[in-house]
């Protein structure tokens, strides 16, 4: 099959990719979370915000197939940071 756009949509027989797209959309759906990563993208990528900000829409309609290091930056860059000082329950009692 041959697209004319040179990108395919994703195959129907990847069913990690659309759990990957509805555990992004998830992540991406509070205001101003698409914004934020494609500011992400744009200083760790290169290309603009916009571009990423487009790419990104183009990926979670199902347009554009990411690659698997597509999808592991993103993932990185969504991931919670990880407090490298957890803070223990007597340090939130006030007595």
């Amino acid at each position: 099959m041959s697209y004319t756009t040179g990108v395919a949509p994703p195959k129907p027989d990847r069913p990690f990719l659309a759990s990957w797209l509805r555990r992004t959309r998830k992540q991406l759906a509070p205001s101003g979370r698409l914004t934020e990563l494609s500011m992400l993208l744009a200083q760790r990528e290169g290309h603009t915000r916009e571009y990423w900000a487009k790419w990104l829409r183009q990926v979670l309609d199902n347009e554009l197939a990411p690659s698997l290091d597509e999808l592991t930056t993103i993932d990185a860059l969504l991931a919670k940071p990880k407090s490298s000082n957890p803070v223990r329950e007597e340090a939130l009692l006030p007595f």
